[in-house]
């Protein structure tokens, strides 16, 4: 299911309890803490001399990464949406 077809069924629904809410907030938010350190390791690791291979690794890393950060995204977006 699509982040709009949660966010439009979780409308249609009731809000996410306020204790829920909360702590999945400060979840997201650790989350996001520990992405961002990944992401300007994965940055400062890409910048090294790697061999190909390194390379590939690194680049999997980076792009993990940032998919993270966007899920990320969406569920705070829905914890504003719906609480």
């Amino acid at each position: 299911m699509s982040t709009q077809g949660v966010k439009t069924e979780m409308a249609t629904n009731q809000k996410i309890p306020s204790e829920i809410s909360v702590e999945m907030r400060r979840l997201a938010h650790d989350l996001s803490n520990s992405i961002e350190t990944i992401m300007q390791a994965s940055y400062l690791l890409t910048m090294s001399k790697l061999d190909d291979t390194s390379q590939k690794w690194a680049g999997l890393i980076d792009t993990a990464c940032r998919d993270a950060a966007r899920i990320n995204r969406e569920i705070r977006e829905i914890l504003r949406s719906n609480s």
